[in-house]
């Protein structure tokens, strides 16, 4: 078994406690238990093992790990590591600069609280999503 040194096991917990704040979740060892086993399949957790995360004493393995992120949306390196995933190159996505005017609005999108932003994001995956669907759509045509 791999040993896991307490500094890293602190950066975690430091990462974690931040994802929970930037999802707009409060920062509480039964608030994640609970949370975490309405997503999970598998032997739930109990609060205390969320207080174990939360406090640096250990980190969750793979499994539970990628239900965090999940949850959190944030990636799993980026929890565990601190570091984003590279990220591939969206399609989408057109090379061009930015305009002023999109400059402005990811600005005004920054000075949001984190409840905001989490709402701003649904809004835009679920327009993506649906943009993605009704392109499929008109393929099959």
């Amino acid at each position: 078994m791999t040993q896991i040194y307490p500094k890293e096991k602190s950066l975690f917990a430091d990462r974690l406690r931040a994802a929970l704040k930037d999802a707009g979740v409060r920062v509480s060892a039964t608030v994640i238990a609970n949370e975490f086993n309405l997503r999970y399949w598998g032997e739930g957790i109990s609060s205390h093992a969320a207080r174990n995360w939360l406090m640096g004493v250990s980190i969750p393995k793979q499994d539970k790990l990628m239900i965090l992120s999940k949850w959190l949306k944030i990636s799993p390196e980026g929890l565990l590591f601190g570091t984003p995933p590279p990220r591939p190159i969206d399609e989408n996505i057109k090379a061009d600069p930015m305009s002023l005017v999109d400059q402005q609005l990811v600005a005004r999108y920054l000075a949001l609280d984190p409840d905001h932003r989490r709402v701003v994001r649904d809004v835009v995956e679920g327009l993506t999503a649906l943009s993605h669907q009704l392109n499929t759509q008109q393929a099959k045509k």
